[in-house]
């Protein structure tokens, strides 16, 4: 078994533990919602081209979160740093659920995300402080939109590239900035008919991995329009419940243009050990 793929049984593993995310919510607009409606492009087609918006601005700091709720509980997972859409390369620091006691449990995790992989650092279970763990993406069930606790966000965005229904919601603000709401549901096989060769294999996996390639979202756009925050719920079968469950994606950016460097580990500094489940 290669390296690859022992570290995405790892990786799994921590979603399948400590997955997080948020979802959708949606109002409804007035008089001046719909005017600005009629003014706005075909949604459908205005976001299936968001992607390539997001490569012309180059570059954005991001926040992520992951939530899903089992037992009663929800768990979250929160991440932050920058992303380079057109070497489509990003740096998250992840910072993970406290113990039931409201104390740390886990040191916050280190996430480099480059084209069909996935470095993690403080990874934990039997991995060495010092050493990265490898997920080869193209080998997870769910392409990596859920895995690592962080959907890429450029990855996010190109699951729009599948967008089959889309209406617009009204305009609103994002963290003070005036977007346009759209609602709708993209195709994961069709996401990665158009995707970047980066995130084809990615897309078509999750496509075949998750129960459904159906992902509803909410995303907003700014007046450029780059992706201000989308919104995406994922569903999986998880083996241990028995049941379909959903997972909350969230991601947020700003700052666009914003200088991000992503320098990969060294072979010698990636773990090729066993690692041991949590």
């Amino acid at each position: 078994m290669s390296p690859g793929t022992r570290a995405g049984t790892g990786g799994a593993v921590l979603a399948a533990a400590v997955l997080a995310g948020a979802c959708a919510t949606g109002c409804s607009g007035g008089g001046a919602a719909a005017e600005d409606a009629r003014a706005a492009p075909d949604p459908v087609q205005t976001l299936r081209q968001a992607p390539d918006v997001l490569l012309e601005a180059g570059s954005a700091r991001a926040r992520t979160a992951m939530e899903m709720a089992t037992g009663g509980t929800r768990v979250t997972i929160r991440g932050e740093g920058g992303y380079d859409f057109r070497g489509q390369r990003g740096r998250l620091t992840l910072v993970l659920p406290q113990d039931p006691a409201g104390t740390d449990e886990h040191v916050p995790i280190t996430e480099l995300l480059a084209p069909g992989a996935l470095f993690m650092k403080n990874r934990g279970a039997g991995v060495p402080a010092d050493k990265w763990v490898r997920v080869d993406t193209a080998t997870l069930v769910d392409g990596n939109l859920v895995t690592g606790g962080a959907t890429d966000p450029f990855a996010a965005a190109e699951v729009l590239r599948g967008t089959r229904t889309a209406t617009y919601v009204e305009r609103t603000e994002v963290a003070g900035v005036s977007v346009r709401h759209y609602r709708g549901t993209a195709d994961l096989a069709l996401a990665a008919k158009s995707a970047t060769v980066a995130d084809e294999a990615a897309l078509e996996a999750a496509a075949k991995g998750f129960a459904t390639a159906s992902v509803p979202f909410d995303v907003y756009l700014d007046d450029q329009g780059r992706i201000r925050k989308l919104q995406q719920s994922f569903a999986f079968v998880n083996g241990q419940l028995g049941r379909t469950v959903a997972v909350f994606s969230t991601t947020l950016l700003s700052a666009f243009g914003t200088p991000v460097t992503v320098t990969l580990p060294r072979p010698q500094d990636i773990y090729t050990g066993r690692i041991a489940e949590p």
